[in-house]
C-alpha cells in the first residue's frame, strides 16, 4: 500500500453509507487503513454493510441510525460518533435525495426536507467535527455533490439548488480551514446508477443517459473510490476547494 493513500490511524464518517456510493467509499477507506463508521436510517442495511467491510477489511465499522432529514437526527448522529469514535479525521457528507417536481409544482415541504438533507445537514456536520480537526491540525471534509449542480435538466431545481450550495460551501469552508491543515472538497458524481436514479428513470431514460457518456455506460459505485481517496489522503493535500467531476465524460458531451 502506498503512503500517499494510507489512512491508518484514520476515522472516517460517511453518510448515507449502507448502499450505493457512500458504501462503496467506506469500503474503500476501510480497506486502506480507516477506522469507519456510517450511518442511513435502516437499521438492516447499516449493519450488514457493516459486517461486510469489516469482514472484508478487519478494520473497526460502527453503525448510527440516523434520519438527516431532521436537526434531531443530525444531533443524534453527532452524538453517536463522539461517543464511538470522539470525532473524526474524515467526514464524508454523501447522504442526499431528489424528487423531481416542476418549478410551478415544487411543495414547500418537499423543498425544506431536500434542503435540510443535501445541504443545511452538510453544513452542521462539518460545524460539530471541525473543532477535533483543528485540534489535530488535520482533517478533511468531502461534500457529495453532482453533475446537476453543473448541467440541470427540468424538474431538478430544488436538488441543483443544493447540489450548487454544496460546492459554493465548500470554497468558503476551504479558505477558513486551510490554516489548521482541514482540506474542504467536491465530488461531482455523473451517472451512477445507485438505487435513487434507478427508482427516478424509466428503463428508456437510463440507456439515453448511459449513451450521452463518453465511455457508453453507467458508472460503477467502486469507480468512486479513487477519487474520494484521494481527497482523503494524504495523496491530495495540495487540494483544498476543488470540485472533482467522475461523470464518464457526459459533460463533455454538447450534442
Amino acid at each position: 500500500m502506498s503512503s500517499l493513500f494510507d489512512l491508518s490511524g484514520r476515522t472516517a464518517l460517511v453518510t448515507g453509507g449502507s448502499k450505493g456510493l457512500g458504501k462503496a467509499m467506506a469500503a474503500g477507506f476501510a480497506s486502506h487503513g480507516a477506522n469507519v463508521i456510517i450511518c442511513s436510517r435502516n437499521a438492516d442495511e447499516l449493519e450488514a454493510t457493516a459486517s461486510e467491510i469489516h469482514e472484508a477489511t478487519g478494520r473497526r465499522v460502527e453503525y448510527a441510525v440516523a434520519d438527516l432529514t431532521s436537526r434531531d437526527g443530525v444531533a443524534s448522529l453527532v452524538e453517536a460518533t463522539q461517543s464511538q469514535f470522539g470525532g473524526v479525521d474524515i467526514l464524508v457528507n454523501n447522504a442526499g435525495s431528489n424528487n423531481p417536481q416542476l418549478i410551478d409544482q415544487v411543495d414547500d415541504d418537499q423543498w425544506d426536507e431536500i434542503l435540510q438533507l443535501n445541504l443545511s445537514s452538510c453544513m452542521a456536520l462539518t460545524r460539530a467535527f471541525v473543532p477535533g480537526m483543528k485540534e489535530k491540525r488535520w482533517g478533511r471534509v468531502i461534500h457529495i455533490s453532482s453533475i446537476i449542480a453543473l448541467a440541470a435538466a427540468p424538474g431538478r431545481s430544488v436538488y441543483a439548488a443544493t447540489k450548487a450550495g454544496l460546492i459554493g460551501m465548500a470554497r468558503a469552508q476551504a479558505i477558513e480551514l486551510g490554516p489548521f491543515g482541514i482540506t474542504v472538497n467536491c465530488i461531482a458524481p455523473g451517472p451512477f446508477l445507485t438505487d435513487l436514479p434507478a427508482a427516478k428513470l424509466t428503463e428508456e431514460q437510463r440507456n439515453m443517459v448511459g449513451q450521452r457518456t463518453a465511455l457508453k455506460r453507467w458508472g460503477e459505485t467502486e469507480e468512486l473510490v479513487g477519487p474520494a481517496l484521494l481527497l482523503a489522503s494524504g495523496a491530495g493535500s495540495y487540494m483544498s476547494g476543488s470540485l472533482i467531476v467522475v461523470d464518464g465524460g457526459i459533460l463533455a458531451n454538447v450534442i
